[in-house]
């Protein structure tokens, strides 16, 4: 049994705390923070989870704060996440200077209302809607919030539909298809409004992605629709929206049955339009009903913004849109959350106008640039097997290659379209030369140089592989993905030849803190996953 499971650390915190005669102990175990400034600040043991009775003054309050969060990770060195961490400081001031606005009072914020419209018309431009002025649209919170707006849209148009020519609505009720690699917001829409989740499972032959054939498997009179997804949170890999649009062409024709697709564009929206404006996934295929995307990834603004773009008034059914009469006008919300911050949507315009299209291309550029460096270095060790295809010809240069000896490397139409997102796993030679060796142990181990990489398995049906993933954000600078092809060589040569030692790494779990018990659920209390799993996004 592990040392750790003998030793009490809130015990030992307790033994261990001055004992003042009083009979009372501030310590952890009592849910008292004992702060280093205390003295010099005069500040009595603050309660962690009680309001104190007597608050400090703003200076003590910032410092103490301020010293607990340096114990969170890099933000820069987050290699999980999509989540943009950087802006001019320009656009730091704006957010400050309208910090206190609230998004959904227009009458009082009628330029900041104005602001959030161009956002709205710039997006229906870059996806190609028919007409900008009938596009409609609107920020979320995130992603996460414009899928379900969506999802919604569908499904009440398909009520509608069905009603109108004299069908139930409840049996055998609706249905949305998506690969077994969709983001768990996707199966939070189709979980919390009553819509049976069809999860297509993935292959090594689909790419990891959704398979538009074996899709069509999963698709009936109650499909409300196909979430499509442009950019995999697991690989990258963008999904066929042209290929799944045209099967349901065909399908509607043999059928009747009209099926729309929205297409989370969540990563993808960002980079698709600047990186390779030639790829339909948008507008231009007329199936396409609705788009979203985040703001806070390669929309390059902080967290806390999102967009979902119908492509005319048509698809965004009135009974989702409610007219407001107590702000002081009439104002018109169809949105989940109603207040929300509006400095959020000023950084987006921000980033509109100060990047425009080059900027935004270059960012793109350069990312998916890092990206095919990562990928390559580490298929060069011969230690892993890169899983993601941005570096790789796409399929009609790899035909032109082989009657011709040039080939543009900087030239990334020649490459499949896909995320700057770099996926990959012990190569199988190295796992037969080292099977004591778990890849697990890569993340714990990059973990204490300050990366944050995450080590998982991919979604149901291949959820035996087991793969580590690499986000290229605009701050990973190609002198530091050197760096971490350094530490990442110097980590599995260390396991290689000391793999024995290490096997004491199987029972390291994430790092527990005394208070890691307070305010969080026990393993267990969550519903078993259907397919999809909750990843960092």
């Amino acid at each position: 049994m592990a040392l750790s499971k003998h030793l009490n650390p809130d015990q030992l915190i307790q033994a261990a705390e001055d004992n003042h005669g009083r009979g009372r102990i501030h310590s952890s175990t009592n849910h008292h923070a004992v702060h280093a400034y205390g003295a010099r600040y005069g500040t009595e043991p603050i309660p962690k989870y009680r309001l104190p009775s007597k608050g400090v003054d703003a200076e003590t309050a910032y410092q103490l704060i301020h010293d607990e969060l340096s114990l969170d990770g890099s933000p820069a060195l987050n290699l999980a996440s999509f989540v943009h961490t950087w802006m001019p400081k320009e656009a730091n001031q704006l957010m400050m200077e309208n910090i206190s606005k609230n998004l959904i009072d227009q009458d009082e914020y009628p330029m900041t209302q104005v602001l959030h419209t161009r956002c709205v018309s710039i997006l229906a431009d870059i996806w190609h809607a028919p007409s900008t002025e009938q596009a409609i649209g609107t920020a979320t919170t995130g992603s996460s919030e414009a899928v379900q707006l969506g999802g919604l849209a569908m499904k009440r148009i398909w009520q509608e539909k069905r009603k109108a020519a004299g069908k139930s609505i409840h049996e055998p009720g609706p249905n949305i298809v998506m690969g077994a690699n969709a983001q768990v917001a996707l199966e939070k829409f189709a979980r919390y409004f009553d819509v049976e989740a069809r999860l297509v499972p993935i292959s090594e032959e689909s790419h990891y992605r959704l398979d538009p054939k074996r899709a069509m498997e999963y698709v009936d009179e109650n499909t409300i629709g196909v979430f499509v997804i442009l950019g995999s949170t697991y690989t990258g890999h963008y999904e066929p929206v042209k290929e799944m649009a045209a099967l349901l062409d065909e399908y509607e024709k043999r059928t009747g049955h009209w099926v729309p697709i929205h297409v989370d564009a969540a990563s993808g929206g960002f980079i698709a339009p600047f990186a390779t404006p030639k790829l339909e996934w948008d507008f231009r295929i007329p199936r396409v009903v609705s788009i979203n995307a985040s703001g806070h990834k390669f929309g390059l603004s902080y967290v806390g913004v999102g967009w979902v773009v119908w492509r005319s008034k048509e698809f965004l059914p009135k009974d989702l849109i409610f007219e407001l009469h107590y702000l002081g006008s009439v104002e018109y919300s169809f949105s989940l959350n109603f207040s929300r911050p509006a400095h959020p949507v000023i950084a987006q315009y921000f980033n509109f106008m100060h990047l425009g299209k080059e900027g935004y291309r270059n960012v793109a550029l350069q990312d998916l640039k890092n990206a095919r460096l990562l990928s390559r270095a580490l298929e060069k060790t011969g230690l892993f097997t890169v899983l993601s295809d941005i570096h790789r010809p796409a399929d009609k240069v790899a035909t032109a290659l082989k009657s011709t000896v040039g080939f543009d490397e900087e030239n990334v139409e020649n490459y499949v379209p896909g995320l700057p997102v770099v996926s990959f796993r012990f190569s199988d030679e190295f796992r037969q030369k080292y099977p004591d060796v778990q890849q697990k142990w890569v993340q714990v181990l990059l973990r204490a140089k300050g990366w944050i990489v995450p080590n998982y398995e991919l979604a149901p049906n291949l959820q035996n592989i087991e793969i580590l993933r690499v986000v290229i954000r605009e701050n990973m600078t190609a002198v530091m993905v050197d760096r971490l092809v350094a530490d990442l060589l110097e980590v599995v040569e260390g396991l290689a030849k000391e793999d024995t030692p290490m096997h004491a790494l199987t029972a390291l779990q994430s790092r527990k803190t005394v208070e890691h018990h307070h305010g969080r659920l026990e393993e267990g209390s969550g519903s078993k996953p259907s397919g999809t799993y909750a990843r960092q996004c």
